[in-house]
């Protein structure tokens, strides 16, 4: 066991992961030729929760897109997939 491996949080699990890839293709309306990926990261900025969960929708002919909660894979529910997929305001519209 290398020094940084004390540091390293376990693979999430499949079965998680599998869950909410699930409800964000149904709770977001994604058809089968979209591709999910559901990733567990360790934000190293104060300003981060520290382990998010990041959801990449990759869409063919458009430029990926990545939504996170702010908490590990095995803790996120389906309202927070929905939270999370919920429409935002354009950064265009803002002033």
């Amino acid at each position: 066991m290398g020094l940084l491996d004390a540091f390293r949080r376990p693979r999430p699990d499949g079965a998680a992961r599998s869950r909410v890839a699930e409800a964000a293709r149904r709770l977001g309306g994604f058809g089968p030729e979209v591709a999910l990926t559901v990733n567990e990261i360790v934000c190293a900025d104060p300003a981060c929760p520290g382990t998010e969960t990041v959801i990449l929708i990759l869409r063919p002919g458009v430029r990926a897109e990545a939504v996170k909660v702010g908490k590990p894979v095995e803790q996120v529910s389906e309202a927070d997939v929905a939270v999370a997929l919920a429409p935002r305001p354009s950064r265009e519209a803002e002033p």
